[in-house]
């Protein structure tokens, strides 16, 4: 059997690594993902991701299908059993600091589907779906990826320089690692409902999470006609026991009228177990964790699916730069130095949102209206739309005990010609700077690849980078700030050549 080679195999085609394919092929790299499902499927999933994520698929070239799909939410909500609001978050459909809506729903089976028939642009990327990978052996020169196609049985091997573990939380890539996960002490088994109905059940039209020891639950309005509820399980209750509408009416009367009662769909009873895990290792060699193979979070703030595309979004530049000869295989270590303390942060606060849903008791009911409000972190993560900064690695430089804006994300405000901030980024190296940039600067960013940008005095680039003290600052592929510094030169000096597919194609 001769075996096929990728320089990149990418195992799983959920949101996660699809987003990794396309990201690569847009720097020009092929790829080759390995699916094991022949269609997208079917079931929905995560209901969720916020501005920061839908930033990610305006660059994945999807953002106008995603919104045609989607619904703006006003923010969550924790209420008391019998209703009185806890705390209340807001957020303004209209976009913030990300320029887009800082909450979104939407069907994830919806959502694979344009991601899938958005890779079909890049040829350099082939999906080969309805397989089963079978084996990950890391060999000398590479790694060899065994798989059969699941209609004929037919056994194949690929070989690629690089091979990504997208394949979920029951990672096979993982399990070939022998790496394992580490509980963060979190497991409640819940019943997650999806419904249909053409009826209008008039509530806020955000996440409403009730924090209830005897009965938490959470309900959201994810369509026009689509609504999803999330109940904690009792012991001895299984999905079985929530088979059907009438099974289910007790549950959902606090959120129903007779009419709406009449009118229902059920799309889906099933149950899952909401965990806390983190991988020890995300990468072994020339293999990597992406998604739910590298962490598992609890559902209450909404950034499962979302911290699988932040990893994406932060290893494909540096994958595309080793692999094409313009970055040092060093910075590749820098994927889990960056990602896995973002990881472990945003999981603990969903942990602790869990937690403070369904702990205590009546003594915990009472103490609830106190500590809802205070979680920490949470009032920041839910109205600013901007997650934590990355942590200090060789491609997050910052000063010890003063960062300033060193491994945080750029903001993406619409800029004088009316385009966003990522628009004129699009996936390169940048030095934005407030003073005006020397021609002969200029040309040297730009035939490096870079952008060079100067933010208009009072605007809300301007603004940001005043806040952040910062005269000058570099910014990665991923929008996130390299490192800052006093004028362009300075950053100019340590701007690595990273040059755009076309620019790559037009020299070789």
């Amino acid at each position: 059997m001769t075996a096929l080679f990728s320089p990149v195999v990418i195992v799983g085609a959920g949101p996660t690594g699809l987003t990794a394919a396309t990201l690569l092929a847009q720097y020009g790299i092929e790829a080759l993902v390995l699916e094991r499902w022949a269609e997208v499927y079917p079931k929905p999933r995560a209901v969720h991701l916020d501005g920061e994520i839908r930033r990610t698929l305006d660059r994945l070239g999807v953002g106008a299908e995603f919104d045609a799909v989607s619904r703006p939410a006003l923010g969550l909500r924790l209420i008391a059993p019998g209703g009185r609001i806890l705390a209340q978050f807001d957020r303004d459909p209209a976009g913030g600091r990300n320029g887009f809506s800082e909450a979104n729903l939407f069907d994830q089976p919806d959502l694979e589907a344009i991601l899938r028939a958005n890779l079909v642009r890049y040829p350099s990327v082939a999906l080969r779906a309805g397989v089963q990978v079978t084996a990950v052996v890391d060999e000398t020169d590479g790694v060899r990826v065994d798989f059969t196609d699941r209609a004929t049985g037919r056994a194949e091997s690929v070989r690629a320089r690089y091979v990504l573990g997208c394949d979920g939380a029951n990672s096979l890539v993982r399990a070939s690692l022998g790496i394992r996960m580490r509980d963060l002490r979190f497991d409640q088994r819940w019943l997650v409902v999806d419904i249909a109905t053409t009826a209008d059940l008039g509530h806020w039209e955000g996440v409403q999470q009730v924090c209830d020891p005897v009965r938490a639950a959470t309900y959201m309005r994810i369509g026009e006609t689509r609504y999803r509820w999330e109940f904690r399980l009792g012991p001895g209750e299984t999905a079985a026991d929530f088979r059907d509408v009438s099974r289910l009416r007790p549950l959902l009367a606090p959120w129903l009228d007779d009419d709406a009662c009449a009118d229902l769909e059920l799309v889906r009873a099933a149950e899952y177990t909401f965990r806390a895990q983190l991988a020890d290792r995300w990468r072994l060699g020339r293999v990597f964790l992406l998604g739910d193979a590298a962490h598992l979070t609890p559902p209450f703030i909404g950034q499962g699916m979302g911290a699988g595309l932040r990893d994406a979004r932060n290893l494909a530049w540096k994958l595309a730069g080793v692999l094409r000869g313009e970055l040092p295989d060093a910075v590749l270590d820098t994927y889990e130095t960056e990602r896995k303390p973002h990881a472990r942060t945003m999981i603990r606060l969903a942990r602790w949102t869990g937690i403070t849903m369904t702990a205590g008791g009546d003594l915990g009911n009472r103490l609830r209206g106190f500590l809802a409000p205070r979680l920490p972190g949470l009032a920041h993560v839910v109205t600013s739309g901007e997650s934590p900064p990355l942590r200090r690695s060789e491609s997050v430089v910052a000063p010890f005990g003063r960062r300033g804006l060193a491994g945080r994300l750029t903001p993406n405000p619409r800029l004088g010609d009316g385009r966003r901030l990522d628009e004129h980024l699009g996936g390169r190296f940048a030095v934005l700077t407030l003073a005006e940039i020397p021609p002969v600067e200029r040309e040297l960013i730009e035939r490096r690849g870079g952008v060079a940008l100067v933010a208009d005095d009072g605007s809300a680039l301007y603004r940001w980078m005043r806040r952040g003290r910062a005269a000058a600052v570099l910014v990665r592929p991923d929008g996130t700030v390299q490192r800052c510094g006093r004028d362009a030169a300075a950053l100019r000096v340590t701007l690595p050549v990273f040059l755009p597919a076309e620019r790559r194609r037009d020299t070789e």
